[in-house]
């Protein structure tokens, strides 16, 4: 299987500020996840259209990025995959409810990115 970018995460100061400035200048749409985190879930267009869709969170620190998030079937061997090419894991498998298995990782020039494995179940 190819693993695709399947969302991006926007960190935010202030994520409904964050909101509502992609609702005005894109018009994308912006609903806060009903989950245990606060989390906004952003449309950026129709289903069935090119591109991905993605959220945004409170920033934890200033070193806060974008980033992507690859889908893949099976974490545990995408995660040993990164690690055996270079990359680091800075953040080991968590659930995200009701999603999936998320862990995250850097690249070999620092850049982070999420890999998750889908599963509903996810608790």
């Amino acid at each position: 299987m190819a693993s695709r970018v399947i969302h991006f995460e926007l960190p935010a100061d202030d994520p409904d500020r964050c909101a509502a400035f992609y609702q005005a200048a894109f018009g994308w749409t912006v609903q806060k996840w009903d989950g245990p985190t606060p989390y906004w879930m952003v449309g950026t267009g129709p289903d069935g259209e090119l591109g991905i869709d993605g959220g945004i969170g409170p920033r934890s620190g200033p070193e806060d990025q974008v980033t992507n998030t690859i889908g893949v079937d099976d974490l545990d061997a995408a995660v040993a995959a990164v690690v055996a090419h270079g990359g680091t894991v800075t953040r080991p498998r968590g659930p995200v409810q009701g999603i999936g298995w998320l862990a995250y990782c850097t690249d070999t020039e620092g850049n982070p990115f999420g890999v998750l494995e889908s599963d509903p179940e996810a608790r």
